[in-house]
């Protein structure tokens, strides 16, 4: 039996550990901008980001760069420039968020299709 089609036992079970990582309304928005973007620096990346806090972003790229996703780089100069990159590593994660925006583009569609057999089934009644 291949790699792809080898059942998961459910104790044993990863995705929580992934998800982990993964998990929060900003993490995935800043890897998919640092992907298609490339290197940027703090302020390029809050600007992208509207509506995110200065403190929140500090926080989200800490904690990817802990889980070695991405790498921030301090440049010994006045002003400080700090840019963050995604890892080779965290290169890994993008055909994941490719999938999972796919996957969640076909469920808006599927929900909203979903919505609209059932206004349709009211309003027969």
């Amino acid at each position: 039996m291949s790699d792809a089609n080898k059942e998961i036992e459910p104790e044993l079970c990863k995705v929580t550990d992934a998800l982990g990582i993964l998990v929060g309304k900003w993490k995935p928005v800043i890897l998919l901008h640092l992907l298609g973007n490339g290197t940027q620096r703090f302020n390029e990346l809050k600007r992208s980001l509207p509506g995110i806090t200065q403190k929140m972003l500090t926080n989200q790229l800490r904690e990817l760069e802990e889980e070695d996703i991405i790498e921030r780089k301090v440049y010994a100069q006045v002003p400080p420039k700090v840019e963050y990159s995604v890892t080779d590593y965290g290169r890994s994660l993008e055909p994941i968020l490719h999938a999972m925006h796919e996957w969640g583009s076909k469920h808006t569609l599927h929900k909203q299709a979903k919505k609209n057999e059932q206004e349709a089934e009211a309003e027969a009644k």
